[in-house]
């Protein structure tokens, strides 16, 4: 409302000095135009001469009239020097004398506003002059008040209708522009907005923060006090250009520049200013730029520190995954060098006690240690190299007190030390000359107790030592600490698993004359497992062959594999066919496994354990095999040729399922089987039909001797540090001489006892064993006697001469002898007796039909007892 009325007002003002500016410029015009009539009238060439003619009024008046029409004003009168009309346009007024005409008589001509006779008038005067320049007349022209009033009448609603159509659109205007401002302002009013200007104004110049503003050319169109105090702007920076306020290359650029900065710092002057600008054009365009600057001095500063903190936490950081990466001792401590040559130091030494070394237990003598690593960025050093044994006997040095007080010890300046040089005086003479000039020595401490010492040494080149490092240092050293203690106990304890497994393992492989073998155990780098191999003798000079795997590593596989091994050579001793052995072994497994109490969990499991059973016979040339759950061994025949027989397969050992089953193979003589866990053939680069057609190629270029073959698989099969361990078994065959087998089929009868007797006893004579004829053929009596006594049809004697001597004697029972201590009374009973006490060993093997009994005795030489003493001790 007061807009309108305000514009009300300014259109009515206008309106009234359009009104006055419209009379005066009417009165002015009438004026002009009467001077110049005037003017013209009394310069024209006849009107002088007129005027001195005997009748001027005849020879004007025409003109006269002619001229006020022509030249649109109301009268024109022609006067005599005395001001009596000669001419004028209304004959009446002609003869009369015209008033107030004197100024022109005189020669000046005037303009006026006539008030008199004949009517109030414009009217100019003007005198006329002769030919010399004497006034003759005067011409007067002008233009009637009321007719200036009547033209001034026509225009006047006009005036007024244009004022009126002004007041409307000024006041429709003044309607938008308020609505338009009041939607832009959120319907703030005069009085808010002017408090908002206010408290902006305020904040703008009390804020801590400079403020630029500048328009499209790059003009400063604003800037705050802070800004002109942090910029150093001149007072008439206002309307200048950014390029000549010599701000700097860089401010000035971030300033002209039309994309968006947060935070660039840029130097401006003595001040380091983070500056941040955005542009306030609409989409985008580039017609103006704000700019806030904020002094960032003080903060940068702060920020070099933190930097700094920064900087020791990454390289900590850094430290932390490079350490420890392996469980080696002397590796751990290089790690260590490593890391801290040259971030934080120009040389590092690393000294270990030597029970650290050995990985046991640290010992409370800590006043002598082995350099264990030195790194140096360095050349020509004169510290003393690793593996020299470093003491520390002096009470004064650093290292001593470092080690005294369990912290570390900083020397800033090794030139002023002096306590230092005591250890060494010449080395420490050596050492300032190479340059070293700043040290510190840590302690290497893990569960409260020193394992070594870390020394940190700075040479000229560097800054010195300062108390910050000495934290860096200790956080360092407690880190290697920790790495390097787990690395000894994790060595300890390999070494005690290695221990334990290889005494577990066959510690040498039994005489025999069946095969010739060599055999090889590859622990794994991790760790060892349960992988297992084993050769046992057999009677008949029959040897078994075993190989196995138990599921996972560490110690509790390698106890998993000492039980199924103890379980194999226990099962073994009862002569049992290889899928009977794996048949009761896989119960055993079964068994074990669910009789678990609530600490299973922390062992390891036999269920999925696999293993390979193989029973050669030298006599036949034939291979019994049975597995669960292993992969089949290679076969190589004389003439190299390698193949894997597809062998029977069941599940490993524990799982469940049908009945073991077994394959046969006749091997000639010379003949090579290959027995290995999967631990040779298969790792993270080949899988296992890879390491199969690997083994097959290997084996083929190898030699015919066992050793020259596993020497070719391991270093053709195996990494230099293998992920799992490996078993390897290679034996060639070998066949029992024939004429070193005798056989006898004997009659069901006792009779024929006595007969096959003398046979054998022949054979024996044969063979040049004369002396062992008298116990064989008692041997020989018992056991037949035993089995026409006891047994069934058919009965078959075998004499088999070897490394010993052995005695077979089978038939068709599968009744089972036993031995007893007969009493006095007892007619019988006696004989197995006196078998045991004759033959080194004795037993009995089941076969599908029947049984073998046998006794085996050796042919070194070995005292046998008396017979009269045995005869009297059993009372015959």
């Amino acid at each position: 409302m007061l807009q309108a009325l305000i514009v009300l007002v300014l259109v009515a003002v206008a309106a009234a000095a359009l009104v006055v500016q419209g009379r005066y410029d009417g009165e002015r015009n009438a004026t002009e135009r009467s001077l110049a009539v005037a003017e013209t009238f009394a310069h024209g060439p006849g009107t002088a001469p007129a005027l001195q003619s005997p009748n001027p009024t005849a020879r004007l008046q025409t003109d006269v009239r002619d001229a006020a029409k022509a030249s649109q004003v109301d009268f024109i009168s022609v006067l005599d020097v005395h001001g009596v009309r000669v001419a004028d346009p209304d004959p009446a007024l002609i003869g009369t004398k015209a008033q107030g005409v004197g100024r022109a008589a005189a020669g000046h001509a005037f303009t006026e506003t006539f008030h008199g006779s004949p009517g109030d008038a414009v009217r100019a005067v003007v005198p006329v002059r002769d030919a010399g320049g004497r006034v003759v007349g005067m011409v007067s022209a002008g233009i009637r008040y009321a007719n200036l009033a009547n033209v001034f009448n026509q225009q006047l609603p006009m005036l007024l209708g244009a004022a009126a159509g002004a007041l409307l659109v000024a006041t429709g205007g003044t309607a938008l522009v308020s609505r338009r401002l009041l939607r832009q302002t959120h319907g703030l009013g005069p009085a808010e907005m002017t408090r908002m200007y206010e408290h902006h104004d305020a904040v703008l110049h009390a804020v801590r923060e400079g403020v630029l503003i500048t328009d499209g050319d790059g003009r400063v169109v604003l800037a705050n006090d802070e800004a002109r105090r942090l910029l150093g702007l001149p007072d008439n920076a206002d309307q200048r250009r950014v390029t000549e306020l010599g701000l700097g290359s860089e401010a000035t650029r971030l300033l002209l520049s039309a994309e968006p900065a947060t935070d660039v710092v840029v130097p401006a002057g003595a001040r380091l200013l983070a500056v941040s600008t955005r542009p306030i054009a609409p989409h985008g365009r580039a017609q103006g730029l704000v700019a806030t600057f904020r002094d960032t001095t003080e903060l940068r500063a702060l920020t070099g520190q933190a930097e700094l903190a920064r900087g020791r936490l990454s390289f900590l950081y850094e430290a932390g995954t490079r350490i420890g990466t392996t469980l080696d001792v002397r590796r751990t401590a290089e790690e260590l060098a490593e890391v801290a040559v040259p971030r934080m130091a120009d040389i590092v030494t690393v000294e270990l006690l030597e029970s650290v070394l050995r990985s046991e237990e640290p010992t409370g003598a800590v006043h002598q240690m082995r350099r264990t690593a030195l790194r140096a960025s360095l050349d020509g050093h004169t510290l003393q190299p690793v593996g020299e044994l470093i003491r520390f006997v002096e009470a004064d040095t650093p290292m001593t007190e470092a080690l005294r007080g369990g912290t570390a010890v900083l020397v800033p300046d090794l030139h002023t030390a002096q306590d230092w040089r005591v250890q060494d005086p010449e080395g420490a003479g050596r050492a300032l000359d190479f340059g070293i000039r700043s040290l510190i020595t840590v302690p290497l401490r893990a569960r409260g107790v020193i394992l070594g010492m870390v020394n940190f040494w700075r040479a000229a080149d560097s800054p010195r030592f300062e108390e910050g490092d000495v934290a860096v240092a200790e956080e360092l050293v407690a880190r290697a600490a920790v790495a390097i203690d787990n690395a000894r106990r994790y060595s300890r304890e390999h070494a005690m698993a290695v221990t334990l497994q290889r005494s577990l393992l066959p510690r040498g492989l039994p005489e025999q004359d069946a095969l010739e073998i060599a055999s090889r155990y590859l622990p794994a780098q991790s760790g060892v497992g349960g992988d297992w191999f084993d050769v046992i003798p057999l009677p008949g000079f029959r040897v078994a062959l075993v190989v196995g795997d138990i599921v996972g590593h560490g110690l509790q596989a390698a106890v998993t594999m000492g039980r199924l091994r103890t379980a194999v050579l226990n099962f073994s001793s009862l002569d049992l066919a290889p899928e009977e052995l794996l048949g009761h072994l896989d119960e055993m497994v079964s068994r074990l496994d669910s009789q678990s109490g609530p600490d299973a969990d922390d062992q390891a499991p036999l269920t999925g354990a696999t293993c390979l059973y193989a029973v050669y016979d030298p006599v036949s040339g034939q291979c019994c095999f049975s597995r669960a759950g292993h992969i089949a061994p290679a076969v190589v025949d004389p003439q190299g040729r390698v193949t894997f027989p597809d062998l029977p397969l069941s599940p490993p050992l524990g799982v469940g399922g049908p009945p073991f089953e077994a394959g046969e193979l006749e091997l000639a003589e010379g003949s090579r089987l290959v027995l290995f866990t999967d631990g040779l053939i298969e790792n993270h680069e080949r899988d296992v039909d890879e390491g199969l057609e690997l083994l097959r190629a290997t084996v083929a270029r190898a030699g015919p001797a066992p050793e020259e073959t596993c020497r070719a698989l391991i270093e053709t099969m195996l990494p230099e540090h293998p992920d799992d361990d490996a078993v390897l078994l290679v034996a060639r065959t070998r066949l029992l001489d024939p004429s070193h087998v005798a056989v006898w089929d004997v009659p069901f009868d006792v009779a024929a006892v006595s007969r096959a007797r003398s046979e054998v006893s022949r054979r024996l004579t044969d063979w040049g064993l004369v002396e062992q004829a008298f116990t064989t053929e008692l041997i020989l009596s018992e056991l037949l006697t035993n089995a026409i006594r006891y047994g069934a049809p058919p009965v078959r004697v075998r004499i088999l001469l070897g490394r010993t001597l052995v005695c077979e004697v089978s038939d068709g029972s599968n009744t089972s002898p036993r031995l007893r201590y007969a009493a006095t009374t007892d007619e019988g009973g006696r004989g197995l007796f006196l078998v045991s006490q004759f033959a080194e060993s004795w037993g009995t093997r089941y076969m599908p039909r029947g049984k073998v009994i046998w006794a085996e005795q050796a042919l070194d030489g070995t005292a046998v007892p008396d017979v009269s003493v045995l005869f009297d001790e059993l009372a015959l």
